[in-house]
């Protein structure tokens, strides 16, 4: 039998891995959830995954996190600016344990992407590539909840205020992302591939529009310029820093760098990704 370990495995991604990995039978004992505290994994250890202590900061904690392990979940880090480094440190370490294959959670198109989060992906792409270890990337696009963690401030103002124009996202939920991950992890051939996943593509417009449909409350979408949806979450208490950021995001949907006609979601997985409807749905009921 295999063991199979995830990064970050008390973070939103990587829990639903695992959660992914029990649901397609993978025994218990047979994962292994790596974790910067181990205190906040009790819940994974109390139902048999083995939980160990895992740093992308400190390099020192990683052997001993990922030996014996045979395929390698690698959840990238949320620490900008530093996430090439952190991400070597675990291949260079997985290498060392002899792990055989380790997939790689990346972005749509990382290697051509202008979006803003896109060089550290490639970056790491390329580290991986040239580690000489049998590697799988999963270029995830867009997570779904990425807006739907704002829902309750979209139904509070009536609007979705963004500088996307009409550009269309190809997002999906993180479960429909961590059940992909889970079949490149226990499924054969798929060394050395790469994936770009995204499930049925939307404008924001779109989004506002089926919000306002499910919640029996107007939500519309105010578009704006990059410059004006910067000042405006500057205003709401960004750091000018930060609200660049988030519209420089924004303004990537608008060039369409965050769509893909790609089918390899459904593929994976073996389903249509969730419709939108249905992730928004959750969303409210769980407000």
């Amino acid at each position: 039998m295999s063991t199979y370990a995830v990064t970050g495995a008390t973070g939103h991604l990587g829990a639903l891995a695992i959660d992914a990995l029990l649901e397609r039978g993978v025994a218990p004992a047979d994962i292994v959830a790596i974790v910067r505290t181990p205190a906040r994994a009790d819940e994974l250890a109390r139902r048999g995954v083995t939980v160990r202590a895992g740093d992308y900061s400190r390099p020192d904690t990683l052997p001993a996190a990922l030996a014996g392990v045979d395929v390698l979940l690698l959840v990238s880090g949320n620490e900008l600016g530093q996430r090439i480094a952190q991400h070597g440190a675990v291949i260079e370490a997985a290498k060392g344990a002899g792990v055989a294959r380790i997939a790689y959670t990346s972005v749509l198109r990382a290697d051509t992407s202008p979006v803003v989060l896109a060089p550290e992906h490639r970056g790491t792409e390329q580290v991986l590539q040239a580690s000489g270890v049998p590697f799988t990337i999963l270029r995830n696009g867009w997570y779904t909840e990425n807006y739907t963690a704002q829902i309750g401030d979209y139904l509070a103002r009536g609007a979705i205020v963004g500088a996307a124009g009409d550009g269309r996202v190809s997002a999906a939920s993180r479960a429909d992302y961590a059940a992909a991950a889970a079949a490149v992890l226990i499924g054969d051939g798929h060394d050395n591939a790469i994936y770009e996943l995204g499930g049925p593509a939307f404008s924001l417009k779109e989004l506002a529009a089926v919000i306002a449909e499910l919640s029996g409350t107007d939500v519309v979408y105010r578009d704006l310029s990059v410059a004006e949806l910067t000042e405006v979450l500057v205003g709401a208490g960004l750091d000018e820093s930060t609200a660049s950021f988030v519209a420089a995001l924004d303004e990537a949907v608008a060039r369409g760098d965050l769509y893909t006609d790609s089918s390899d979601l459904a593929r994976l997985i073996g389903r249509p990704a969730t419709p939108l409807a249905d992730v928004i749905r959750t969303a409210l009921d769980s407000r």
